[in-house]
C-alpha cells in the first residue's frame, strides 16, 4: 500500500535579489506591515531570499452561496525575521480579488458566517488569540471572545447561535505555586510519562468549550470534557478538523484519545465521540475500533458520519480507511476495503451522494471521489502535483494545489474530467522571472531487484552534455512518500 520515493536534486543554485536592503533600511522596515512586495530579480535562479519572498496560501473557504472564496496568504520579512498573514476574497471564478485585512497582526482560521454576511477569524491583536468578526469587506472589525489565555480554534454551529471553541486547561500547579519560597523558579515537575510533545512541554490539556451566541456576544463556556484529563484536539498536530457540528446543531462530534501515561505514549487508539448539546451525554461512535479514528464529517442530512480510521493500535503509519456510520441502520462500513491507498481530507458533496477526498498514489496527492451508493471509488485528477484540500462548490471543486515547481495556489477543478484552472495569482510575478528545473518521475531498480520511484529535478537551463553535482534527499517515514511538496 505504501509508495516509497527518493528525491534527486541536481545542480547548485546561485543568484541575487535586486531588492537587497542595507542595514539602515532594514531598521526602518521593522515597523512596517509585512505584505506582498513587487520584486525585480537580477537572476532567473532561485535563492534563499527569493524563496522567502513567495506568499504561502492556505485555509481556503467557500461562501455559503458558493459565489465567493475566502483565503489567507502569509508573507515574510527577512529584516523583521517573521511573517504576517492577511485575508483575501475573490469571486468563485477568480475575479474581483480584494484584500480585506491590513494589520500587523496575522489573521487565522477565517470562516464565513452561516448567512455569508460576516467573516470570523482568530487574531492576537489584543495580546492573546481571540475570536473576531468583521464585514466581508474588512470593515467593522470586532472582538467576540475574551477568554483567559486565549483560544486555539473554533467552529460555529449551523445558524451561528452556538460556538464550540478549543482552549487550554491547566490542571496542575506550577513549581512556584507549590513552593512559595521559590517565586522565581522556572523548573517543572512531572509524574507522568507523557511530559513533552516534540518541541513543547505538556503543561495543559486542550478542551472543547460550548457557548451560546447572542448579538455577537458569548454566554456560558461549558467544558464538554469536564474534568477528564484528556485533550481535544489531539496534540501535537491536531486542529479543528477533528471537531464537527451536526447539521441540526444538536451534536458535536469530536476526536479524543482518552488515555494517560505510558498507555497514552504507546497507543494510537483515538475515538470519535458524540456529545449531545441538549442533554450533555457523550457516546463513543468508534468503540472497539483500535487504531486512529479521526476527523468526523456529517453528511448534509445529518444521517451519516464519515471519518478516517486506522485498523491497528500502535501502528501510526497504518492505512487511513474511509468509514461511514449510518445512524438509521446503526452500521459502520469500510468503503475503502478494496482501495489500497489512504483516504484523507474527507468532504461530502452538497447533495450527500458523494465523498471527495485526497489520496497519495506514486508520490502525488490527487482528488478522488467515493460513491457510497455503488461502493465505487474513482480518481478525478492526475498530474505532477499535490492537491492539499478540496471543497465542493456547485458544479466545480475549489482546491489548493502545490508542486516542486510552484507554491500553493487555488484552483477550480471539474469533478468529471479533472481539468483544473488556476484562480489565485499570489506568486505568478515571481515565478515568471525564474527558470525552474524540470521535474520527472523515474523508476530505478534496487539492489534487491525491486522497483523504486524517484523524482529527478534537473538544474535550471540543464545541458545534458555537462556534468553536475547531485544532492540526494531521502525522507523518513514510513508515513508518507516524498511527494510534490514546495520547499
Amino acid at each position: 500500500m505504501k509508495n516509497v520515493s527518493i528525491l534527486l536534486l541536481s545542480g547548485i543554485m546561485t543568484g541575487f535579489i535586486s531588492c537587497s536592503q542595507d542595514g539602515e533600511k532594514q531598521l526602518k522596515d521593522v515597523d512596517k506591515i509585512i505584505e506582498q512586495q513587487t520584486i525585480t530579480l537580477k537572476s532567473n535562479i532561485m535563492t534563499p531570499e527569493v524563496l522567502w519572498s513567495f506568499g504561502r496560501v492556505s485555509e481556503v473557504e467557500v461562501s455559503p452561496d458558493k459565489k465567493k472564496v475566502l483565503y489567507g496568504a502569509t508573507f515574510y520579512s527577512i529584516a523583521q525575521n517573521k511573517g504576517n498573514r492577511e485575508l483575501y476574497t475573490m469571486n468563485i471564478d477568480g475575479s474581483d480579488l480584494k484584500r480585506i485585512t491590513n494589520t500587523k497582526f496575522s489573521e487565522y482560521q477565517a470562516t464565513w458566517s452561516s448567512d455569508g454576511k460576516k467573516v470570523d477569524f482568530l487574531s492576537a491583536e489584543t495580546g492573546s488569540m481571540q475570536l473576531w468578526e468583521m464585514d466581508t469587506d474588512g470593515n467593522n472589525r470586532k472582538q467576540i471572545t475574551n477568554i483567559e489565555n486565549g483560544i486555539d480554534g473554533y467552529k460555529f454551529s449551523p445558524g451561528n447561535n452556538k460556538l464550540v471553541y478549543s482552549a487550554e486547561v491547566f490542571p496542575d500547579k506550577k513549581m512556584k505555586e507549590l513552593y512559595e519560597d521559590l517565586p522565581k523558579a522556572s523548573g517543572r515537575i512531572y509524574n507522568d510519562h507523557m511530559y513533552r510533545h516534540w518541541d513543547s512541554w505538556v503543561e495543559s490539556y486542550s478542551h472543547l468549550f460550548l457557548a451560546e451566541v447572542s448579538k455577537d456576544q458569548l454566554t456560558g463556556g461549558k467544558d464538554i470534557l469536564g474534568n477528564e484529563p484528556f485533550e481535544c484536539p489531539m496534540k501535537p498536530f491536531g486542529g479543528m478538523e477533528q471537531v464537527c457540528w451536526s447539521p441540526d446543531g444538536k451534536i458535536i462530534a469530536y476526536t479524543c484519545r482518552k488515555k494517560k501515561g505510558v498507555e497514552y505514549t504507546k497507543s494510537t487508539n483515538s475515538d470519535i465521540y458524540l456529545y449531545e448539546v441538549g442533554t450533555g451525554n457523550t457516546s463513543n461512535l468508534t468503540e472497539g475500533m483500535m487504531g486512529y479514528d479521526i476527523n468526523p464529517v456529517f453528511s448534509p442530512d445529518g444521517k451519516k458520519i464519515a471519518w478516517q480510521s486506522m485498523e491497528r493500535d500502535g501502528y501510526e503509519s497504518d492505512k487511513n480507511r474511509l468509514f461511514i456510520y449510518d445512524s438509521e441502520t446503526k452500521t459502520r462500513t469500510d468503503y475503502s476495503k478494496d482501495f489500497d491507498q489512504n483516504s484523507e481530507n474527507l468532504v461530502w458533496s452538497e447533495d450527500g451522494k458523494l465523498i471527495y477526498f485526497i489520496s497519495d498514489w506514486h508520490a502525488t496527492d490527487e482528488i478522488y471521489k467515493l460513491d457510497p451508493g455503488n461502493n465505487k471509488i474513482s480518481r478525478i485528477t492526475d498530474g505532477i502535483h499535490n492537491y492539499t484540500s478540496v471543497i465542493p462548490a456547485g458544479e466545480r471543486l475549489i482546491a489548493t494545489r502545490v508542486s516542486m515547481s510552484k507554491p500553493a495556489e487555488i484552483y477550480s477543478v471539474d469533478p468529471l474530467s479533472g481539468k483544473d484552472s488556476r484562480l489565485s495569482d499570489v506568486n505568478t510575478a515571481l515565478l515568471d522571472q525564474l527558470t525552474m528545473g524540470k521535474v520527472e518521475k523515474r523508476w530505478i531498480k534496487t539492489s534487491d531487484n525491486k522497483e523504486m520511484l524517484t523524482w529527478i529535478i534537473y538544474p535550471p537551463d540543464f545541458d545534458p552534455a555537462k556534468k553536475y553535482p547531485a544532492l540526494l534527499y531521502c525522507e523518513g517515514g514510513p508515513q508518507s512518500t516524498v511527494s510534490q511538496f514546495w520547499s
